[in-house]
């Protein structure tokens, strides 16, 4: 029997395919059970009417909302590895940091919708936003300082006013929450409305690389 030596076998795959894809299913993952964890916390109610839905109103907004975060963030990290050429060991640290603030989605939602929007819940729901967007922005810096001077993500991004404009409003937030609690959830929504606007910087800039 003839044995074949290593370097006859292959994937078809570069080391940072691979890398990306590892990463990539493992993030999938991680988001899915998310929202998972977010659905399970909504109790079923002890009614057939409307009326027995009242009380888990709050609740199911407050899910609504992680919801759209989620989907936002999965969108955006979906493109972001499209665009990496090199995953570094810093790439993955700071994807861990972003998921681990993102698996703290769940409690905040609910402890924000079990408490019908109070201060303490609000605020802290802004700084698990605040943190999610940080980490995002380092994961987001890990990738270009990988690839280089010639970062296809850096030539997308440009100026990503996205990115910095999201933080300040998720201080202002939990400001809010101690002194008007409505405006608070007002700004949450705001911040979710001008991300689900889409946005093709990191296509256009595929396709430009690929012409």
């Amino acid at each position: 029997m003839r044995v074949m030596p290593p370097h006859c076998f292959s994937t078809g795959f570069t080391g940072a395919e691979m890398g990306k894809g590892r990463l990539e299913a493992f993030s999938d993952g991680v988001l899915a059970i998310i929202i998972t964890i977010m659905v399970l916390e909504l109790k079923v109610p002890h009614g057939a009417d409307f009326e027995a839905l009242k009380p888990l109103l709050p609740s199911f907004l407050c899910y609504v909302l992680s919801f759209i975060y989620v989907g936002i963030y999965w969108n955006n990290h979906h493109h972001m590895l499209h665009a990496a050429k090199h995953v570094s060991g810093r790439v993955l640290w700071a994807n861990l940091s972003l998921l681990f603030w993102l698996s703290l989605f769940p409690f905040t939602t609910g402890w924000m919708g079990e408490n019908h929007f109070e201060a303490l819940p609000s605020a802290t729901y802004g700084f698990v936003l605040l943190m999610a967007a940080i980490s995002y922005y380092l994961l987001q810096q890990s990738i270009i300082a990988a690839d280089g001077s010639t970062s296809l993500l850096k030539q997308a991004i440009g100026t990503d006013w996205k990115g910095k404009v999201s933080p300040i409003l998720y201080i202002l937030a939990m400001v809010a929450a101690f002194r008007a609690q409505w405006l608070a959830q007002a700004i949450y929504v705001l911040v979710a409305f001008i991300w689900l606007v889409p946005d093709r910087r990191i296509e256009r800039a595929i396709k430009r690389s690929q012409s």
